[in-house]
């Protein structure tokens, strides 16, 4: 299977297990792989054969600076959703959310969680 990348998409969302994430917002970033036969896209130069690479931010978008969760995973499971709905060439995709200001204590560089969705 073919892949695209969709690598260090940035967003500003509101969510968290505590008040004040809810309130104040934080950054969160965002990495995809898609999974498809880009073979019929290459081929014919033919952009209605594959994703266009806009309308998969917007998407993914639409889910992080969307409606307010408590955990990366819901964000991770939303995200793979709206994709695999959207774009029907994509076989699979892999979603990593990264939080990288979360309010606990210590020294890293990030929390992220990645999930890995097909269709059934």
């Amino acid at each position: 299977m073919d892949k695209i990348f969709v690598t260090g998409m940035a967003f500003w969302g509101y969510h968290g297990v505590f008040e004040e994430e809810n309130k104040l917002g934080q950054r969160w970033y965002a990495d995809v792989t898609l999974e498809l036969d880009a073979r019929p896209a290459g081929e014919n130069d033919d952009l209605d054969a594959t994703v266009n690479y806009a309308e998969v931010y917007e998407k993914v978008k639409e889910v992080i600076e969307g409606d307010p969760v408590k955990l990366v995973e819901t964000l991770c499971e939303r995200t793979a959703e709206n994709l695999l709905s959207s774009f029907k060439t994509v076989e699979a995709c892999t979603v990593k959310v990264i939080k990288p200001d979360p309010p606990i204590p210590g020294h890293y560089d990030s929390v992220a969680v990645e999930i890995r969705r097909a269709r059934s």
